[in-house]
């Protein structure tokens, strides 16, 4: 039998430190938890666009979306709320949500914990670079 938790997406908030830094910490990060789920597609949601060479790319087991810079809570808000609800649709196993500006992550969580998506994601981890 599968629990409702299972059916969960885990949210991580990355905020803070430049675009490639927060690529890379995401990048580490989806390292780390292959070999605990190795078919288990991830997700990451990015605000920016990269300067240099890319670290993520999409591939079988990871959804890559890049919104143009504007902060996800404010002016980026349908931008983000659609790009949000797409990669949801993929019943992800871990969704990393990267923000240049940290000061905005309560603005994010109280977005994300509305009913609509209370009972698709769980935040698992907060990180401010």
């Amino acid at each position: 039998m599968v629990s409702a938790a299972n059916n969960f997406t885990g949210l991580i908030l990355v905020a803070g430190g430049s675009y490639t830094e927060r690529e890379v910490w995401i990048a580490t990060a989806l390292a780390d938890h292959s070999p605990a789920q190795p078919n288990k597609k991830s997700g990451v949601l990015l605000e920016g666009l990269p300067s240099g060479q890319l670290i993520l790319e999409n591939s079988s087991l990871l959804s890559v979306e890049r919104i143009a810079p504007g902060c996800f809570c404010c002016i980026g808000q349908i931008a983000m709320r659609v790009t949000f609800q797409r990669l949801l649709r993929l019943r992800l196993a871990h969704l990393y949500i990267a923000i240049n500006d940290a000061q905005h992550l309560s603005s994010l969580k109280s977005i994300f914990s509305q009913a609509q998506y209370a009972q698709l994601v769980k935040c698992e981890n907060e990180i401010i670079l």
